[in-house]
């Protein structure tokens, strides 16, 4: 009887890390390098690549209590229809205001974003266009938010390096 139980109890731990770890090949990513703080990878997704830069803040101000992964994300998917290029996004670490918005400022230049759940995203294609291009020239980026407690975040990004990481998802993803 014990041995049964033993077999059950290891036969529902190899299920959830069968779940939890699937063995596909959209899951494996190809790391295309570190550069100063800003990673870049590529991964498959329905057979298609898709190109990706992060980066994490040098430094998050705000009175909260605990928050998760702050990030931000530039990512291609040339193969989508419509094409999506530059597509960018903020992770918070949190969930933003209901209906609010985030400010991104690159070297003084300012771009709104709207907010959804715990990420901000800019309205438009041309917006990402315009990020992006201001992320590569620049040397800071500051993003700042209201979480839905109403703690107001501030977080700064440098941007040395952005611009040799988005050189490497443009190549792999043949984006010019």
């Amino acid at each position: 009887m014990q041995c049964l139980s033993f077999a059950r109890g290891l036969a529902v731990i190899i299920l959830l890390a069968l779940f939890a770890f699937p063995l596909t090949a959209e899951s494996a990513e190809k790391a295309l390098g570190a550069f100063k703080g800003w990673e870049a990878y590529s991964f498959e997704e329905s057979g298609k690549t898709v190109c990706v830069v992060w980066g994490k803040p040098d430094k998050s101000q705000g009175k909260y209590k605990k928050r998760g992964d702050i990030r931000v994300f530039i990512a291609h998917r040339i193969w989508a229809r419509p094409k999506r290029v530059n597509e960018i996004s903020f992770e918070a670490g949190y969930s933003f205001k209901k209906d609010g918005e985030a400010t991104v400022t690159i070297d003084g230049k300012k771009f709104g974003l709207f907010t959804d759940g715990d990420t901000a995203w800019n309205r438009s294609a041309q917006d990402d266009a315009a990020m992006a291009r201001a992320m590569r020239v620049g040397k800071k980026m500051i993003i700042e938010g209201v979480s839905s407690r109403g703690t107001k975040t501030k977080d700064t990004y440098s941007l040395f390096g952005f611009t040799a990481a988005h050189n490497a998802i443009n190549k792999t993803c043949k984006v010019k």
